[in-house]
């Protein structure tokens, strides 16, 4: 059956978006909820993925294409194999594969964890992405190590094979330390360990069975991957399995739920360290916090102990800026190589306009000491599936428009992809953020220290106003500026609000600095 590949239900406040990267091309095969395609908007990157098991038939956009919402992108060929699609493709990969065979010296080489700067001591082994006995090719990413900050990844240094693990997850580790033994110029079949199939199959691995889809379902349901029987492809677990599983739980006869203080004791023994048996025999989930979350939390806790938090509001219109932005978004992005002209640049450049002229807003706390900034660095915050990111702009008070926005949609991608550096968060004088990308209409963000204000932005939503004695509708958004009463007077938090809401429904104000 055909099925139409659409693009996501942009917010409002996104008018459209660029197709970035097809990770699936017409004839491959896709697996239920793999990621095929990304979407790129003015402030997120988002993820495309397929809806069920089948073969990517046609794509009608490509990468660099401009899509509107729920648009469509491909056209999708449910329960199709590779095989019944195009077959010129699967004659590619033969050549890189028969490639490496002509390696014949198989060196050992020591993968390490990445030097770390002097401010972090250590780090933890997070996720392996290959296990011994697989095949890497050079710079394939293998595994990623957190630390407080960021999370580094560590990549093949060649082509070979992972031979010995020497660090499991959740292992501590510190700088330059050996993680694993690589076998340089060596193919699967040379290293890898026989019984390595047969030991995950006996241990219920849910990774190698089981999709995204059907873990999350698993998750939810309290079920392991030992306890659902898959339909799928080489006895994959589906979603679908795993509805079928929990169906058959609950019609199963009284008499075999007759027993109940047995069942929990073996329910308990299949079941993984991570999960544990609650009042009435429900399922409760542990998992550990990772670093960078733990990290977060307690800057956040900090912050709330040991600042003097105090959130002022007020709204702005942002129609001016919408028909700006809508008059000359397609010239800006040609004057400036595809770079699209958003919102969150008009805030930056507003913020900093009025920073200037109330210097306590953009000023930090040091001890007994205040420090006054000559200079302008706003962090953006950045959600990413690992936690909240605060990447920083350099200079505000010297980038355009331009500049802004390729910087954003830069971090945006590399804190996808886990990539940004410690050097990107460091610092800071103030920052922004918008929960209006998820929905937010109005929240009380908090500082991040040793910041002492933070502005958040929330989604634009029409409303009626009153206008010269008339009720006009207008898209308006509620900004919230939180901040540190110990450094600031409610004066000068109220005066820095209203500037930025000025500036805003008066651009000419940011060129005119008036």
């Amino acid at each position: 059956m055909s099925i139409e590949i659409k693009a996501p239900t942009f917010p409002e406040s996104v008018a459209d978006g660029t197709v970035a990267t097809w990770y699936k091309q017409p004839g491959e095969a896709c697996a239920r909820d793999e990621h095929i395609v990304d979407i790129e908007t003015d402030k997120v990157v988002l993820e495309v993925v397929a809806p069920a098991d089948g073969v990517l038939k046609e794509i009608l956009k490509g990468e660099g294409d401009t899509v509107l919402s729920d648009e469509v992108l491909a056209i999708f060929e449910s329960g199709a194999s590779a095989s019944e699609a195009p077959a010129e493709k699967a004659d590619a990969p033969a050549e890189k594969s028969a490639a490496p065979a002509a390696a014949s010296s198989k060196e050992t080489v020591q993968i390490k964890t990445p030097s770390f700067p002097e401010s972090v001591a250590d780090g933890t082994v997070a996720t392996w992405y290959k296990q011994p006995g697989e095949a890497c090719t050079r710079d394939d990413h293998i595994v990623d190590i957190e630390t407080d900050k960021v999370v580094l990844e560590v990549v093949a240094p060649a082509d070979g094979v992972i031979g010995e693990i020497l660090k499991n997850e959740g292992d501590t580790v510190l700088s330059d330390e050996v993680l694993a033994n690589f076998l340089v110029g060596a193919s699967g079949s040379e290293a890898a360990p026989a019984q390595a199939e047969s030991t995950s199959a006996a241990e219920g691995d849910e990774d190698g069975v089981a999709g995204p889809a059907a873990r999350k379902a698993l998750s939810e349901a309290g079920l392991t991957a030992s306890q659902v029987k898959g339909t799928g492809k080489g006895g994959r677990i589906t979603k679908e399995d795993v509805e079928a599983a929990v169906k058959s739980k609950s019609a199963a006869p009284a008499s075999t739920a007759a027993p109940a203080k047995a069942a929990p004791a073996a329910k308990a023994a299949s079941a993984p360290a991570s999960t544990a048996l609650g009042a009435e025999g429900r399922v409760e989930k542990r998992v550990p916090m990772t670093r960078l979350r733990a990290t977060i939390a307690k800057r956040l806790v900090e912050a709330q102990q040991t600042a003097a938090l105090l959130t002022t509001y007020n709204e702005v219109n942002m129609g001016p800026i919408m028909e700006l932005r809508k008059k000359y978004k397609d010239e800006f992005a040609k004057a400036h190589n595809g770079t699209k002209l958003g919102f969150m640049s008009f805030f930056v450049k507003a913020a900093t306009e009025a920073l200037k002229r109330f210097p306590a807003v953009n000023a930090s706390i040091d001890g007994n000491d205040i420090v006054y900034h000559g200079y302008q660095d706003i962090g953006v915050a950045v959600s990413t599936d690992r936690g909240l990111m605060v990447p920083v702009l350099r200079n505000t008070e010297a980038m355009g428009l331009a500049d802004i926005e390729s910087s954003i949609m830069d971090f945006a991608l590399r804190g996808r992809d886990g990539k940004l550096g410690m050097d990107d968060m460091q610092g800071g004088t103030f920052t922004i953020t918008n929960g209006g990308t998820f929905g937010s209409l109005l929240s009380t963000p908090i500082i991040n220290p040793p910041q002492t204000a933070i502005l958040g932005m929330h989604k634009i939503q029409e409303r009626p106003m009153a206008v010269n004695g008339q009720v006009v509708i207008q898209p308006m958004m509620y900004l919230a500026l939180s901040y540190d009463h110990r450094m600031i007077d409610g004066k000068e938090a109220v005066q820095f609000l209203v500037t930025v809401k000025d500036l805003l429904e008066d651009p000419a104000r940011l060129l005119l600095e008036i």
